[in-house]
């Protein structure tokens, strides 16, 4: 669920509350739409980019004079402009505001600042957002082991199996009218998203515009680009280069990358699987003909910050977008707790503060009929009955802590009401090991890959257990997984060349990789059941129903028997047994089922 790579610097920096966002949106239909359209992209990508060189400025006076940034909520019941005055009443100086739901990023020297704003009446909260300062030069990269099995297996020297034959056969022998690398993707073929199923029926409609909330989108990609909306694509960051490394260094060589950009590869992935094109190259996403919108909030190094993501939210609501996808968690708390006692009372502020941002903008979103859909998490955790957390806060390094926690806390945005939680599946149908699940977590279950599924078959540890999606060809080439001609040395990454062109695509893991296929199943129950958006070009359905409609037409599933699943065959120590709790109709491994692109567009579900 992480993205892909988290870079982790010296204790010098104080970094807490983050979140990520990327994805693409669909063109207007007719001229006067696309006009309409065009002057609404150039009016808010004007202030995007102004807010991106304010903050910019903002963080380099803040480096200058060695203020800290912090975000600060603003009271429910007052107006922006009273907790502006707020924040200027303390010492604090605004950097960035969501007026929507009352959250700022402001910076002040005053060591003072967080006492004396949040006695104001005008505030709620206060979190930590980053220090501003010199750090060691040491960067450190920290991986999730589940999602970026590749550099997990390098590190240990054990690499992965053979890729089985008949993988290697079906990738060969593609049905007709299928994509090239359509052999390869079992798990459009366990959702029934396939030439000869959902396509025939519903590819999806370019009017539906799903967010892709990530690191970023490749809209270069060309798997990609068919779908991709330049228009309302934004980058709600700025890079960090005590995180993400110097500006210099950059594609742009600059703090401020493109809405068509994505330096980690996660949310670009993610973008393949709801909506990579036919086009015939590569492979076919789960609605590949609605338009993907990058709103990225998330960091290069894999960080997820409050504001951004809030932002995000927010700006999926005020621009008609319809479903997005959330594959993240809020940084630095796997899990947010309001009143833990293992944690300081600052702490716990902190928590408290990102809680109800967070939900703010959840609640605003699903106000304006957006579909939330997240991932998770790969913590291989009941969410219903955590115990442990001892990856929090999860920056600056070092100061985690091993806490006790309980179902009081909450991952975020996964627990945040009115949001559709997806669950990881393998080949099999099996839970794979390390998806969280719980039965008042689980909405849906999707394939999300799974590296150990099919123990004693020859498919046992293959890298074709898990999901193919795109992969940026910059990526590929700096990871050397390219050789000089182009062709591919990596296990982990597939080309297609057609035509002339050639593209890219790598195999992950991950609830992160579930999620998009929920998410696009959703897209499709908007593109065959939504009407015409009448504050929005493009086609409308109540948030409600989508959700409704995606967890009625899900494949129902039992739990495993014995109920409680054992990894032990495939190596796992015993805190990865799992309990499924619950029937047919609903259980915390599946939750309603797995979802059905089918099922969705035609009304008939596997039951």
């Amino acid at each position: 669920m992480r993205a892909s790579v988290k870079s982790a610097v010296g204790l010098a920096v104080v970094l807490a509350a983050g979140l990520l966002a990327s994805s693409p949106s669909a063109q207007a239909s007719s001229s006067a739409q696309a006009s309409s359209t065009a002057q609404a992209s150039s009016s808010a990508q004007a202030s995007s980019t102004a807010q991106a060189s304010t903050t910019a400025q903002a963080s380099t006076t803040a480096q200058a004079t060695g203020s800290q940034e912090y975000v600060v909520l603003y009271r429910a019941n007052m107006s922006a402009a009273a907790g502006r005055q707020a924040v200027q009443r303390h010492g604090g100086t605004l950097v960035k505001e969501n007026a929507d739901i009352g959250v700022a990023t402001v910076t002040s020297s005053d060591p003072n600042f967080v006492a004396k704003t949040l006695a104001d009446p005008a505030v709620q909260g206060v979190s930590r957002n980053h220090v501003i300062g010199s750090a060691p030069p040491l960067v450190r990269p920290k991986a999730d082991d589940v999602e970026h099995l590749r550099q997990a297996l390098a590190a240990a020297g054990t690499p992965p199996a053979a890729t089985p034959a008949a993988a290697t056969t079906a990738a060969a022998t593609t049905a007709p009218g299928a994509e090239p690398l359509a052999g390869l993707q079992w798990d459009m073929a366990m959702i029934r998203a396939t030439a000869s199923q959902s396509y025939a029926v519903n590819p999806g409609d370019k009017r539906v515009l799903v967010g892709i909330i990530d690191t970023g989108i490749d809209g270069t990609h060309p798997d990609i680009a068919p779908n991709f909306n330049a228009a309302l694509s934004r980058n709600f960051t700025t890079d960090i280069p005590l995180i993400d490394g110097p500006c210099a260094d950059e594609t742009d060589h600059s703090c401020s990358d493109p809405a068509n950009v994505d330096d980690n590869g996660h949310g670009t992935h993610v973008a393949g699987i709801v909506g990579a094109a036919v086009n015939g190259i590569g492979i076919a996403g789960v609605a590949p003909n609605v338009s993907l919108v990058n709103l990225r909030a998330g960091q290069d190094s894999g960080f997820f910050f409050l504001q951004s993501t809030v932002d995000a939210l927010t700006f999926a609501a005020d621009n008609g977008i319809d479903v997005v996808n959330m594959s993240f968690y809020t940084d630095p708390w796997l899990y947010n707790c309001a009143h833990n006692p293992a944690d300081t009372p600052a702490e716990q502020q902190e928590q408290r503060t990102i809680i109800a941002a967070t939900q703010r903008a959840l609640d605003y979103a699903n106000s304006h009929n957006v579909t939330l859909v997240a991932a998770l998490g790969n913590e291989h955790t009941d969410l219903g009955h955590p115990t442990i957390d001892a990856t929090s806060p999860d920056f600056p390094p070092g100061t985690e802590h091993v806490r006790t926690v309980d179902n009081s806390c909450i991952d975020l945005p996964t627990e945040g009401h009115n949001v559709i939680g997806v669950s990881s599946l393998g080949p099999t149908t099996t839970k794979a090991d390390y998806s969280n699940y719980g039965t008042e977590q689980t909405d849906v279950s999707a394939p999300g890959g799974y590296f150990r599924d099919g123990f004693g078959t020859p498919s046992y540890k293959s890298v074709t257990n898990l999901i193919l999606s795109a992969y940026p060809e910059a990526l590929a080439r700096a990871s050397g997984s390219l050789n000089p001609d182009g062709s591919s040395n990596d296990p982990f990454v597939v080309r297609d060349c057609e035509h002339g062109v050639c593209a890219y695509y790598q195999y992950l893991q991950g609830t992160s990789m579930a999620a998009p296929h929920a998410t696009g199943v959703a897209a499709l129950v908007v593109s065959h059941y939504g009407h015409p958006d009448p504050r929005h070009p493009g086609l409308f359905l109540p948030a409600a129903a989508t959700g409704s409609l995606l967890r009625a037409t899900a494949t129902r599933h039992d739990c495993p028997t014995p109920r409680l699943q054992s990894y032990a065959d495939v190596g796992r120590p015993p805190d990865y047994d799992a309990l499924c709790q619950g029937s047919r109709a609903i259980n915390g491994f599946y939750g309603r089922g797995i979802v059905d692109a089918l099922g969705a567009v035609t009304g008939r579900p596997q039951l």
